[in-house]
C-alpha cells in the first residue's frame, strides 16, 4: 500500500496515511468530535513520539494502558480526549492482533464483496456502521480497494462527487467543501430539534428535542 492521500494536510503524516493501513485505521478511529486533518495527523505524531516510522499494532496492543495514554496527553494532544482515545487505540490494535495478527491490511485483502468489507470494518472496535461505510469508501475512491458492491455498502459515502466525508479530500478545496456539508448537516440538525421542542401553538414543549 503506497498512495498518495491528502487528509491531514501534512506531508508526512499523509505520507504515512498512503503507505500505512494501520495509520489509516487509527486516523479513521481518532475522526470524532476533532477537526478532520487534526485526526489524521494523529497516527504521525504517535508514531514520532514512539520514535518510529510507522505504527505497529503488537507494540500498541502490549504497551502499558499509563504510559500509552501519556503519548496521546502530550502537548499539543494527539485527541481532544487523549486518555478516553488511548483506549480505543489500544482496543482496536488488540482486535487486531487476535483477528489478523496484526496486519490491519489483511482487513480487507482478498475480501470477497462490499457487504463483506462492511462487515470486517464494523466489527472494529470504535468503528459504528457511519465510520466503517467512510472508510469503505475512502478505500474504494482513493486506495483502490474495490470489491464488488463496496460503493452500495458505502451508502451515500460512495457516490461520487458527494462531498460528505474524508473519503472525498483531496486537498484543502476538498477539506473545506466537506467541513461545510458537515455544517449545513449540523444546522439542521439543530432546526429539526428546534422544532421539536415546540408544542402545537409555540409553547415549550418537554424532552422530544433533548440531546
Amino acid at each position: 500500500m503506497n498512495h498518495t492521500l491528502r487528509i491531514a494536510q501534512q506531508p508526512e503524516a499523509d505520507a504515512l496515511l498512503g503507505r500505512s493501513p494501520l495509520a489509516l485505521l487509527v486516523g479513521m478511529l481518532l475522526d470524532q468530535q476533532v477537526p478532520m486533518e487534526w485526526a489524521f495527523t494523529g497516527p504521525h505524531t504517535l508514531a514520532s513520539r514512539m520514535g518510529r516510522d510507522d505504527l505497529d499494532a503488537h507494540e500498541i496492543a502490549a504497551a502499558d494502558p499509563e504510559d500509552f495514554a501519556e503519548l496521546l496527553s502530550r502537548k499539543p494532544a494527539v485527541h481532544r480526549y487523549p486518555g478516553s482515545m488511548a483506549g480505543r487505540v489500544q482496543q482496536l490494535c488488540r482486535y487486531l492482533v487476535e483477528h489478523y495478527d496484526g496486519d490491519a491490511q489483511a482487513v480487507w485483502r482478498g475480501v470477497g464483496d462490499g457487504a463483506e468489507l462492511l462487515r470486517r470494518l464494523t466489527a472494529l472496535p470504535g468503528y459504528g456502521t457511519q465510520k466503517a461505510q467512510i472508510l469503505l469508501a475512502l478505500l474504494g475512491k482513493q486506495l483502490d480497494v474495490r470489491p464488488s458492491g463496496w460503493r452500495e455498502a458505502a451508502g451515500v459515502y460512495g457516490e461520487d462527487g458527494a462531498m460528505r466525508s474524508a473519503a472525498d479530500i483531496t486537498g484543502p478545496e476538498t477539506l473545506e467543501e466537506v467541513r461545510a456539508h458537515k455544517q449545513e448537516l449540523k444546522r439542521a440538525a439543530k432546526a429539526a430539534r428546534t422544532a421539536g421542542t415546540a408544542k402545537p401553538g409555540g409553547a415549550p414543549g418537554g424532552g422530544a428535542g433533548g440531546r
